[in-house]
């Protein structure tokens, strides 16, 4: 009797001993499962949305902030990523500008309103320095501006702009001058003489590569030695394409205007039969007035003004 008592009360404390290390076993986390467990992300990291509102604000990248109202300020490292805007590029020589207008019967050269000068030159014109420092100035007449240019014994210099005339529509040329003094022994028939007091260029359209090469010229001087009606083309190397036309020279009155008016589609013709039978290569390119005397070691001095294209 007694030895079943024990027995009963063997197994008794057995089965408490089994059952509380049950429940401890179910209250210990596995390691392993801890590490895995803290190192999966939670439902709030994966939505990105507690997480990122708690950060304070100096957390925030300053880019993401922005409002509805403002836009945001460009960063430094984005400034540098701009390309600056080109410069403006200044005025081109003889870039086309129209002149050509079928409700008038002129088109305007150079009608100086004023003694304006831009950059050295006539507002509208750009300044042409080959030798030398340029001496020009606008002076005012008794009702208009005229180019006074005066050269030394260094210089060769004049101006240029673009213009855009068909000689056929408008076949005359037109220009007032005078000139106070001739470069010494000037003659454009040579090149180691060939200075003019004035000298009145007018530039056609190009007729192949290079344009510096190929862009027919014609132009009106004043000369010196050599005799009034001669023509010819110009003796200083790569100048095969320039023509020349004597309209003065030292015959005439010094000091004195002179008005000048020259049918400049029948002299292209005359002078340039050699390229396209002297038919004219659709409009004009642009005008020039130059002088020069550094040829000849001396000076000349001269004035322009009234210029003009016309119907007749």
């Amino acid at each position: 009797m007694i030895m079943k008592s024990k027995i009963v009360f063997c197994l008794f404390l057995f089965l408490c001993s089994a059952l509380f290390l049950s429940i401890g076993c179910t209250k210990t986390e596995d390691p392993q499962k801890q590490g895995l467990s803290s190192a999966a992300p939670s439902l709030s990291h994966s939505t990105g949305t507690e997480e990122k509102s708690a950060l304070p604000a100096a957390q925030v990248p300053p880019e993401s902030i922005s409002s509805p109202d403002k836009a945001v300020a460009p960063s430094v490292a984005q400034d540098k990523d701009v390309t600056p805007s080109a410069p403006e590029m200044p005025p081109v020589p003889f870039s086309p500008m129209p002149g050509k207008s079928a409700e008038k019967d002129v088109v305007l050269v150079a009608g100086f309103d004023s003694a304006q000068m831009q950059k050295g030159a006539p507002a509208g014109w750009v300044l042409d320095r080959r030798k030398g420092t340029p001496s020009l100035k606008l002076e005012k007449g008794s009702d208009i501006y005229c180019l006074h240019m005066r050269s030394d014994r260094e210089s060769s210099f004049g101006i240029k702009r673009g213009i855009k005339v068909d000689i056929k529509e408008f076949p005359y040329l037109n220009w007032r001058w005078k000139v106070a003094r001739l470069p010494d022994g000037g003659d454009v028939r040579k090149t180691h003489t060939d200075d003019q007091a004035m000298q009145f260029y007018v530039a056609f359209t190009p007729t192949g590569f290079p344009a510096t090469l190929n862009t027919p010229v014609l132009g009106y001087v004043w000369d010196n030695e050599a005799p009034k009606g001669w023509t010819g083309r110009s003796t200083q190397l790569g100048g095969g394409k320039l023509r020349y036309v004597v309209v003065r020279n030292n015959t005439d009155q010094l000091g004195q205007w002179h008005t000048e008016k020259r049918n400049i589609y029948d002299d292209y013709r005359k002078l340039f039969k050699d390229i396209k039978g002297g038919a004219p290569p659709g409009l004009t390119h642009g005008v020039q007035f130059h002088i020069n005397s550094q040829n000849t070691a001396s000076e000349a001095e001269g004035y322009i003004c009234e210029v003009y294209f016309s119907r007749k």
